[in-house]
């Protein structure tokens, strides 16, 4: 394997067999310098964490290495950069600074502006970032979910379990969001969206949200968890990396719900975990990498990809939901949703 620091090397994601085996595959594929072969293309996956138990990561790196597996010509390499957001543009000044990648691709609100200022030392290199929104600068390409619509169905369905009759739904109608860290995309549209879906269903539902200040501390986030309940909370939504971890395991002890963003997990709890939303990462990466590859991504602009282009979806086929939902909840969410890809159901994202 190439190891260009302590801290870079081979991503094995233990919940993807592919992943692990396309990463043992490609550890393996012969790096031809860029000199000695026009063609060839090199990608950095810039993990801005870890990659394990984050569902955005995970497909990420998925995305980047399925498309080198069939392109001979491509080449990836996956850097995790840790939790310390202080260290990360020196790390990525570090490994552009011999020019061996074509393109930097990573999924982070936060990196673009990174990106910008280790761009101005770099004027030849480009960046691609999904999950995040940035325009004006000739270097950058971003991709933005419309993460606020994803948090409105979600929510939708929290609306309906809450108000409903499951065995841990209770009459407060009081709903729970527990977040890692706070930043501009979540305190303006995930967290709101959230909030905005459920009162679709009843306008009186309250939103209980707390911050772990950790991406990793299970147990800060079981702590939190069973303070919600307490407070009456009965249905969760996260965005905590692998802390949501902690969130899981209380609301399974102690008899709550949870949603879940990004990717399907139905099966970590079943009858806990009653909805997943499905962010399509690793067909986006494709998608960019192939752009790439034929000349046709701009950068200098933003894009923004959701439910009606393929790119965000709700997983409604695994017996996770389909078990454990009553039926009368299925028709209605169902219903809803089908309502959104149609584009009949109207609402506003707030500004960034």
């Amino acid at each position: 394997m190439n190891y260009m620091s302590k801290k870079c090397f081979t991503v094995i994601v233990p919940a993807a067999l592919v992943l692990c085996a396309l990463i043992l595959f490609l550890s393996c594929k012969p790096k031809t310098p860029a000199a000695k072969a026009p063609n060839h293309f090199s990608v950095l996956v810039y993990i801005t964490g870890v990659t394990a138990g984050s569902p955005t990561y995970e497909l990420l790196a998925a995305g980047a290495l399925s498309f080198a597996l069939i392109h001979d010509n491509v080449t990836v390499k996956v850097y995790e950069a840790g939790f310390n957001q202080a260290e990360w543009e020196e790390q990525l000044t570090s490994l552009v600074a011999g020019g061996e990648y074509d393109i930097v691709l990573g999924s982070n609100p936060s990196l673009p502006e990174i990106c910008a200022n280790v761009g101005k030392k770099f004027p030849n290199q480009k960046f691609i970032i999904t999950d995040a929104e940035y325009s004006g600068n000739p270097q950058i390409s971003t991709f933005l979910y419309n993460q606020y619509e994803q948090s409105f169905y979600l929510g939708y369905l929290a609306g309906l379990v809450t108000t409903g009759s499951m065995e841990y739904a209770n009459n407060g109608k009081q709903i729970g969001f527990i977040a890692a860290q706070e930043y501009p995309l979540l305190n303006r549209q995930i967290v709101p969206g959230f909030l905005d879906g459920a009162r679709r269903v009843d306008p009186e539902i309250t939103l209980d949200f707390r911050v772990i200040g950790s991406w990793s501390d299970a147990n800060k986030a079981a702590e939190l968890t069973a303070g919600m309940i307490n407070s009456g909370v009965d249905v969760f939504a996260s965005i905590a990396g692998g802390a949501a971890q902690g969130m899981i395991r209380t609301a399974a002890e102690r008899g709550a719900y949870v949603v879940f963003h990004n990717n399907n997990e139905y099966s970590l709890a079943p009858g806990i975990i009653i909805g997943c939303g499905q962010m399509e990462q690793k067909k986006l990466v494709e998608e960019i990498l192939a752009g790439v590859l034929a000349g046709k991504i701009q950068y200098g602009i933003s894009q923004t990809v959701g439910v009606k282009d393929g790119y965000l979806n709700f997983i409604a086929d695994d017996p996770g939901y389909i078990d454990y939902l009553p039926a009368d909840i299925q028709e209605k969410f169902n219903a809803f949703m089908d309502d959104i890809r149609a584009g009949l159901v109207e609402y506003t994202v707030p500004s960034l």
